[in-house]
């Protein structure tokens, strides 16, 4: 299955638009937002489980990574609530589940097979965040030579001039909405810019949003 699976291309996608479709496993539903492969596939996908529902033990030989949107999950490690960003490296295992129900962010088979880094941040909290651009605040969530990942908060009127983006950009917005030269983006749309874009910014009402660069290269 291919589903944006071009990472030279620019991607787009108005999540809420999309249907919920059956994973293997009940009460674990996907909206597919790019994938390459087949069910062990690259992929990038919100992943919503139902209050009780539990995903079988599995490992992921090429890492995962996710922010948790609403809800609850859990695994062996801990409960992560709604805010938290989790890295699980290569070669990892787990066996998630939820009690309440979850919906999260999820990328599978997109980290450096040498990444080891075990990551949790609770985006919710009030450290971490630093001034970044005039009208902006940044959380840092991790940093290697192939990928910088982080949230980033936009106040009203925010507006930033072309950046070059030589290793491409992803987004995800969670609140508010911002528009580039391209269009314009509203909370629970998936944004992929490829390698060598270039982009200017602005955010009339404000934004809170994830986003991870360098890693399209």
């Amino acid at each position: 299955m291919q589903i944006h699976a071009d990472l030279t291309k620019r991607a787009v996608v108005d999540t809420k638009s999309l249907d919920w479709v059956a994973s293997p496993i009940p009460g674990v539903e996907r909206r597919m937002l790019e994938r390459d492969g087949g069910e062990v596939a690259r992929a990038t996908s919100l992943v919503k489980y139902a209050p009780g529902s539990a995903f079988s033990a599995h490992k992921h030989d090429l890492g995962e990574e996710f922010l948790v949107l609403d809800g609850i999950f859990t695994d062996e490690t801990g409960d992560f609530p709604k805010g938290m960003y989790v890295r699980n490296p290569p070669g990892s295992e787990h066996i998630p589940s939820s009690t309440p129900g979850a919906v999260i962010l999820v990328k599978l088979r997109q980290m450096d097979p040498a990444d080891r880094a075990y990551v949790r941040v609770d985006t919710r909290a009030d450290g971490g965040w630093e001034d970044g651009r005039p009208g902006e605040r940044i959380l840092p969530l991790f940093e290697d030579r192939h990928e910088t990942v982080s949230m980033l908060e936009w106040t009203q009127n925010a507006s930033f001039d072309h950046e070059q983006l030589h290793g491409g950009a992803e987004y995800f917005v969670l609140r508010g909405s911002f528009s580039d030269q391209d269009g314009t983006y509203e909370a629970g749309t998936w944004l992929r810019i490829p390698a060598g874009s270039s982009q200017k910014i602005s955010s009339p009402y404000g934004a809170l949003l994830w986003r991870k660069m360098g890693h399209l290269l």
